[in-house]
């Protein structure tokens, strides 16, 4: 790409794991069944959601938005980078790398505000036992539910219009499997590429502090609930309603945590690409098993909805 052709560049280069040409075909078979482990694990959820009539309430529809935001999420990266990893060629075209950025930071974004929805959700539970029927309406959670994917859908549309009204002046290898935003905050020119680039960190700083910082004030009333119970088995109870949920919240922010607010330096690029499979790959394949493994009621439904199918004469005693 020549300097003063600015216009010229309209695709970029995905180096993605090209670093490690040994190691492609493994990256491949893992991640191909992270993936399909993670579709399967999404989908057994809504489906055993969506068939229990037991499972017919808040907290459930708030956990089947959040498989459907795992689904859309890592279909957004996850075909891609195995494309790439089996093709000599991995380029991706302006306004398909525009694309992809918007919906990772819709699908992303939504994914933390429906966690601190469920948060809200176990908040009114313990802390208003009473009151949840009212609070926790469907048609409420459903607005709730909305609310949570209008405002990912801002902060998608935010920054992917601050990133590509950039001009992009070469060379235009991204060092990521993705069109991530500080890789291509380095291929931009221009005097008002730094104050872009303080722009979406703020946004996206401010998002995530206040999704957390909500989820940890939901938390504090609810230990401090728990810790009223008298007996211990009404503690663990109280408890074990919420585990699962603050299981995926840790790990949600974790990773997130690592990966966004490690000191950037020069030798960063091949970690920064292994380290951006953990938020893209890894954390929605360890998502459904948290919550099928710590969920008692969600895998009871589970062996009620399939195993029932296969097992007919030992329904009545699943």
């Amino acid at each position: 790409m020549q300097g003063a052709n600015r216009s010229a560049v309209t695709e970029f280069i995905l180096v993605g794991f090209s670093t490690y040409p040994h190691l492609q075909l493994m990256f491949f078979l893992l991640f191909l069944l992270m993936y399909l482990f993670t579709l399967l694990g999404n989908l057994l959820i809504m489906v055993t959601v969506r068939r229990q009539r037991s499972l017919h309430t808040p907290m459930y529809l708030f956990l089947c938005a959040l498989s459907v935001s795992e689904v859309l999420y890592t279909v957004t990266f996850v075909p891609r980078m195995l494309a790439d990893l089996l093709s000599a060629r991995r380029s991706i075209t302006l306004p398909a790398c525009a694309g992809q950025m918007f919906f990772s930071f819709t699908c992303g974004f939504s994914h933390s505000l429906l966690l601190t929805v469920m948060g809200y959700d176990r908040f009114v539970a313990i802390c208003h036992p009473l009151r949840y029927s009212a609070l926790m309406r469907p048609r409420g959670c459903a607005c709730l539910v909305g609310w949570s994917w209008a405002g990912g859908s801002v902060v998608g549309m935010v920054v992917t219009t601050a990133v590509f009204q950039l001009t992009f002046c070469g060379p235009n290898e991204i060092h990521h499997f993705a069109c991530h935003v500080p890789p291509l905050l380095k291929l931009a020119c221009g005097d008002d590429v730094p104050l872009v680039a303080l722009g979406v960190g703020l946004v996206c700083l401010t998002a995530l502090l206040g999704c957390f910082l909500l989820l940890l004030l939901s938390y504090a009333f609810v230990v401090a609930t728990i810790l009223k119970i008298p007996s211990a088995e009404g503690r663990h109870k109280a408890f074990s309603t919420c585990a699962s949920h603050l299981t995926v919240v840790v790990v949600h922010y974790g990773f997130a945590s690592v990966i966004y607010l490690k000191p950037k330096g020069p030798q960063s690029l091949e970690g920064d690409t292994l380290m951006g499979t953990t938020y893209t790959v890894l954390t929605p394949f360890l998502s459904p098993i948290i919550f099928s493994l710590r969920n008692k009621e969600l895998k009871v439904a589970m062996r009620k909805t399939f195993l029932s199918k296969l097992y007919p004469e030992k329904n009545v005693m699943i």
